[in-house]
């Protein structure tokens, strides 16, 4: 299959109380094994865009596609096994589970594929850059950016097809942010499909192709982007 993640007329409307349109028409396809990033200003729809493509929600009109699958015909157990098996899940905020060790937070999700690994997940968190010495730490005991690499680490638990990243390097400083970009070039390197939201221009040089998001549409597409390049559209 080429495309991992189609989407086509997207929108996505949010009524509570008043009704905020984030999508609206968004057509997209993500290639297998490219690294693409998504950047834009805040409130453009970066992150619901993101979530429909992680099937962590579904569009208002339009259809997404993972892996050639319909999202808004599945059912919640079928969305949760694509989840599970298919897309691993990098959140702005970490979401690590605090009262459990890095080891246990990786291993949690292979325990509820049922496929629960202690040598595959220690192999895992020092892939990405963290030590032994970490594998038995709880997250409040961990830098910021030792708690995005466990982060990654778990999302890349079940050998996800493909890594969505929500902002993963807006609580770093620029050391931390380069090794961060670097793990996910290497992952990407390594086969496997990474998507990245972010509001730092700076970062578009890794990326094979970066979209632009404006007002909830793409605004423009750029293969092999320069941040100049980038920075000239998104202010045009």
């Amino acid at each position: 299959m080429k495309y991992v993640i189609e989407m086509k007329n997207v929108k996505k409307i949010y009524r509570n109380g008043s009704e905020v349109v984030a999508l609206k028409g968004v057509n997209l396809k993500v290639k297998r094994g490219e690294f693409l990033m998504i950047v834009g200003p805040s409130g453009s729809g970066k992150s619901t865009m993101l979530h429909l493509m992680g099937a962590l929600d579904k569009p208002t009109s339009g259809t997404v596609k993972i892996m050639g699958n319909d999202i808004s015909k599945m059912s919640d157990t079928e969305l949760s096994r694509i989840r599970r098996d298919l897309i691993g899940f990098v959140f702005q905020q970490f979401n690590l589970i605090q009262s459990l060790t890095v080891l246990e937070n990786v291993m949690f999700p292979m325990a509820l594929a049922g496929r629960a690994d202690r040598k595959k997940a220690v192999e895992i968190i020092i892939s990405c850059g963290l030590t032994e010495e970490h594998i038995n730490k709880f997250p409040s005991q961990l830098s910021g950016g030792e708690q995005q690499r466990a982060a990654i680490a778990r999302a890349l638990a079940n050998d996800p097809e493909v890594l969505l990243a929500d902002e993963p390097t807006g609580q770093l400083d620029s050391k931390n942010t380069r090794r961060i970009m670097e793990l996910f070039k290497s992952i990407n390197e390594e086969g496997n499909t990474v998507v990245v939201v972010t509001h730092d221009i700076s970062l578009v040089s890794w990326s094979d192709r970066t979209v632009i998001l404006q007002d909830g549409r793409i605004a423009a597409e750029v293969t092999s982007p320069s941040p100049s390049d980038v920075a000239e559209l998104v202010s045009g």
